[in-house]
C-alpha cells in the first residue's frame, strides 16, 4: 500500500471508529492531501481487492428477482481488461468519456476502468434526447461515447469524431464491449496520478436553466467522500442500498465511492417502475443494512405498513431535497429508525448532516460534517448571520470534497467560478438557519424563497405542512402575483393512488394549512397537478413560477382560492 492510500485509510479508520461521536470526529477529522492518488488503483485494488478479495463488492437485484454479485477480485479483473481495450481504442489520460449505461455491471466495470486510465468520465442518464447527449458531447469536447444499445440511435444523430462503444447489443460502426474479453488482465499504468487530475465532468439538472458542468478530480469525490461515508454511518462489511439513477452525482456518492471506502457492498435494486412492496421486500431479502432514499421514494414508501417488514436496517438516511417531518415520524413509529438528512450538492460531497447517534432535531438537517467549516452568509450585507446563504468556507483550508470549479466549453467558467467561490468562500445558493447549538435548518433555494405582505415566505415550510395531509403525496409552492400583497403562497398539490382531486378535496387541504400555519403564511391558492421535475426527479419550481408570471391576472379553470371556501 501506498504512503498516499495510508494517509486515505487512516483518515477512513478514524471516521468509522468515531460513528457515533460526533465531536470526536469533528474535532480530530484532517483530509488527507496526497499528491498523487488513483482510488481504482491505490485503494479498490491494492487494499479491498487484495484484503478481502472474495468478498462481495456489488450486488444487483433485478425486477424479477434473478440476482448476481460480483466480488472485489473479479472487478479488479474486470475492470483491467476494461482498462487495457480502451487504451487500445485511443483513450487515454485526459480524454473525456461520455457514459450513458444503466444500473448494470458495466457501468461500475467501466468506471473503475476509467479512473485506472486517466481517463475524464462523463456520466449521464439513459433518458438524455439527441439535442441532451449533443451538448454534452460538444461542451465536454467527448472523445468516447459509451452507451447502452437502446441508446445508441439517438448518438448516431451527433455530429464529430469519437470513439463509440455499445453495451447489449451490435449496431454498425460501434465496437462492441464484449470484444475486451480479450484484453489482459494484468494493468499496467501509464505514469501516475496526479490528486488535482481531473476525473469527472457531472452536469447538473438544470432546475433554473442550462445544465452546468461541474469538474472533480481524483481528489474530491473520492477522497471527499469520506464526509458521505460518515453520514450515512457506513461500516466494513455493510451491506448499503442507495436509491438514485445512474448519471447523477447521488449515484457516485452512494453506489460507488461511500460504500467501498467502508469495504461495504453497494447492493442494486435494478427496478424498471418503483414499487414500495417490491422494495421494501429487497431490503429484508438482501438484509440491507444502511439505505439511502429521496424524499420521492420515502413518501412512497410510508403509504405501506412498514412493521409488517422485519428489516437489517441500522441507519436510513434521505437526500436530494430536505425530508419533511411527517415522513420522518412515521418511519420512526414502525421501525424505531430515524431518517437522517443531509446536505450537499453535486459540486460538494456532504456537507451538512445528522449524523449516526446523535440528537435528531425536527426540521433541521444537521451540523456541519466533519472537514467542512460552514458559515451562514446574508446575502444583504456579505456577513455571517443566523439566517442566510449556506457558504463552506475555504480559506486557510480548503475541503477536499469541494469541485475543481465549474467548466465551459473552452475551458474554465470564469464568470460562474468569480461567482461561486467569491470571498473565500463557495457559495451553494441555497438559504439556512442555525441555532445556538449549531443545528442548521434549510429554508430554500435563494430563487425560490419569497415575500408576501413584506413576510419571508420559505416554500419548503408550507409544503411540509401541505405533505402531512394524508391526501397529499407531493407539493410545491409558487409566489402567485397578487395586487395587495404582490405575491401570496400558492401550493400545486400531487395526490396520492386512488385520490381524485375535489373542490371538498381542495377545502379540506387549505383547512389544514390554515389550521397549521401563522396567517402570513397561509397557502392562499391551491391547484391539483402533477408536478413538472428534472430528469434527475428534482422539483422545478422555476417552471411554476413562470407559469404564474405569465398568467398574472387570469385563474386557471382547476384552481381553488381561499375565498371559495368563505
Amino acid at each position: 500500500m501506498t504512503t498516499d492510500s495510508t494517509s486515505f485509510r487512516a483518515a477512513r479508520d478514524l471516521l468509522v471508529a468515531a460513528r457515533t461521536d460526533y465531536h470526536a470526529a469533528y474535532e480530530q477529522f484532517r483530509w488527507p492531501r496526497p499528491e498523487q492518488f488513483n482510488f481504482a488503483l491505490d485503494w479498490f485494488d491494492a487494499v479491498l481487492a487484495t484484503e478481502t478479495p472474495d468478498a462481495t463488492a456489488l450486488r444487483i437485484i433485478e425486477d424479477d428477482r434473478s440476482d448476481n454479485s460480483y466480488s472485489f477480485a473479479t472487478l479488479r479483473r474486470r475492470s483491467n481488461q476494461v482498462a487495457n481495450w480502451l487504451r487500445d481504442l485511443g483513450v487515454e489520460r485526459g480524454t473525456r468519456v461520455l457514459v450513458v449505461l444503466g444500473n448494470q455491471v458495466e457501468l461500475w466495470e467501466m468506471t473503475l476502468a476509467l479512473m485506472k486510465v486517466g481517463a475524464v468520465l462523463i456520466p449521464a442518464t439513459t433518458l438524455l434526447t439527441e439535442a441532451d447527449l449533443a451538448d454534452r458531447v460538444e461542451r465536454a469536447h467527448a472523445g468516447a461515447v459509451v452507451v447502452r444499445a437502446d441508446v445508441a440511435p439517438r448518438v448516431d444523430a451527433v455530429q464529430g469524431e469519437f470513439v463509440k462503444v455499445i453495451v447489449g447489443g451490435l449496431r454498425d460502426g460501434w465496437r462492441h464491449y464484449g470484444e475486451n474479453a480479450a484484453a489482459s488482465e494484468d494493468f499496467t499504468p501509464e505514469g501516475v496520478t496526479l490528486a488535482s487530475d481531473p476525473l469527472l465532468v457531472y452536469f447538473t439538472s438544470g432546475t433554473t436553466a442550462l445544465p452546468k458542468m461541474v469538474e472533480h478530480t481524483h481528489a474530491s469525490y473520492p477522497i471527499g467522500h469520506l464526509s458521505t461515508m460518515y453520514w450515512i454511518g457506513i461500516q466494513p462489511g455493510d451491506v448499503h442500498l442507495n436509491v438514485s439513477s445512474p448519471g447523477w452525482a447521488k449515484h457516485a456518492w452512494s453506489c460507488v465511492f461511500a460504500p467501498w471506502i467502508a469495504g461495504a457492498t453497494t447492493c442494486l435494486f435494478n427496478y424498471e417502475r418503483f414499487d414500495a412492496v417490491a422494495m421494501l421486500d429487497v431490503l429484508r431479502d438482501a438484509r440491507v443494512t444502511t439505505f439511502c432514499a429521496p424524499p420521492t421514494v420515502w413518501r412512497m414508501l410510508i403509504q405501506q405498513n412498514l412493521a409488517d417488514w422485519a428489516l437489517s436496517l441500522r441507519e436510513v438516511v434521505g437526500a436530494g431535497e430536505p425530508l419533511n417531518a411527517e415522513v420522518i415520524e412515521r418511519v420512526e413509529r414502525a421501525w424505531g429508525l430515524t431518517i437522517r438528512d443531509g446536505f450537499g450538492q453535486t459540486e460538494t460531497t456532504v456537507q451538512v448532516g445528522n449524523t449516526p447517534g446523535q440528537k435528531v432535531k425536527p426540521g433541521s438537517m444537521g451540523r456541519p460534517i466533519p472537514g467542512y467549516r460552514i458559515e451562514l452568509v446574508s446575502p444583504a450585507t456579505d456577513e455571517v448571520a443566523i439566517e442566510g446563504e449556506i457558504c463552506v468556507v475555504l480559506e486557510p483550508e480548503r475541503p477536499v470534497g469541494v469541485m475543481a470549479g465549474y467548466r465551459a466549453a473552452g475551458g474554465s467558467d470564469d464568470e460562474r467560478n468569480a461567482v461561486a467561490f467569491a470571498g473565500g468562500r463557495y457559495h451553494t445558493g441555497d438559504i439556512a438557519s442555525s441555532d445556538e447549538e449549531g443545528y442548521i435548518t434549510y429554508v430554500g433555494r435563494t430563487d425560490d424563497v419569497f415575500k408576501s405582505s413584506d413576510y419571508r415566505i420559505s416554500p419548503f415550510e408550507l409544503e411540509s405542512v401541505l405533505i402531512e395531509h394524508p391526501a397529499v403525496a407531493e407539493a410545491a409552492v409558487v409566489p402567485a402575483p397578487d395586487e395587495m400583497k404582490l405575491a401570496i403562497p400558492k401550493a400545486y398539490v400531487s395526490l396520492v393512488a386512488g385520490t381524485e382531486p375535489s373542490k371538498e378535496l381542495a377545502g379540506d387541504i387549505l383547512r389544514h394549512c390554515r389550521e397549521r400555519l401563522a396567517p402570513y403564511k397561509r397557502v392562499r391558492r391551491l391547484e391539483f397537478a402533477d408536478l413538472p421535475k428534472t430528469i434527475s426527479g428534482k422539483i422545478r419550481r422555476v417552471q411554476l413560477r413562470q407559469g404564474e408570471t405569465e398568467h398574472a391576472g387570469e385563474r386557471p379553470a382547476g384552481e381553488y382560492r381561499e375565498e371559495d371556501f368563505a
